[in-house]
């Protein structure tokens, strides 16, 4: 794949030269996943407390789109892509693209739960941000790494994990079942620096354009109330990297 193999800094250029040469467009990508879905509020939920941060670390493709979606929604202070489910020592873009790592690309999403709830985030992760009925892959990637997976830091959120499963799939709200994994325990690894805010600052990457940007729009007119227009950038954390 293209967005696997290319260096990320003329990843796009490149791409749009072949497009052009190739005379197919955006054609040459596999077809963009269909369209988001409305999806009931989780039945189950973490009360609001007096707590004013709390994180979740969620996995559902590529954390490029991920990480950009989740940076738009109100109530998140920070979304961090990363990897999750292996070792440190192989918490490397390069290694964990083999899919032998254990890892995912995944995002720690710290969030006041003042502000958002817990399962208010797995509503619009399972609605907006991926495709939950994938197995080890999204649109056009391939590969455990690519895995439907929530890192859960506390058994709280497990469960709640766990119950909003099952109650999207007896509602049947899905054309096939949930194949997301639930994956207590694991520690998250923040990614290189180049891959941190990639969405805003690649805008018009043809990969981010067609498989996206669309999510983005998803959120915006299925969580108008929950939609931030000014995304909230990881910009400046990673300067000493």
């Amino acid at each position: 794949m293209l967005k696997r193999i290319l260096p990320t800094a003329s990843r796009a250029a490149i791409v749009v030269v072949l497009l052009v040469l190739a005379g197919f467009a955006i054609r040459s990508y596999p077809a963009a996943a269909e369209g988001a879905l409305v999806l009931p509020a989780p039945a189950m939920d973490a009360p609001a407390g007096q707590a004013t941060s709390a994180v979740a670390v969620l996995a559902g493709g590529c954390f490029w789109g991920v990480q950009g979606v989740f940076q738009h929604v109100k109530g998140v202070t920070s979304a961090v892509s990363g990897y999750a489910g292996g070792d440190k020592k192989t918490a490397q873009y390069e290694i964990v693209s083999s899919g032998n790592t254990g890892h995912a690309e995944s995002v720690q999403v710290t969030y006041d739960p003042r502000q958002i709830s817990y399962g208010r985030l797995l509503q619009i992760f399972f609605s907006v941000v991926h495709d939950p009925t994938e197995l080890n892959r999204q649109g056009p990637d391939t590969g455990t790494q690519y895995r439907s997976a929530i890192f859960s830091p506390t058994a709280e959120q497990a469960n709640i994990a766990q119950a909003y499963i099952a109650q999207l799939n007896q509602a049947h709200v899905f054309k096939k079942a949930i194949v997301t994994r639930i994956e207590p325990g694991r520690t998250f690894y923040p990614a290189e620096k180049y891959h941190q805010d990639f969405l805003t600052q690649n805008a018009r990457n043809p990969y981010i354009v067609i498989y996206d940007l669309p999510k983005i729009q998803d959120l915006k007119s299925l969580f108008p109330d929950f939609y931030r227009a000014t995304p909230m950038l990881v910009a400046g954390l990673y300067a000493s990297q």
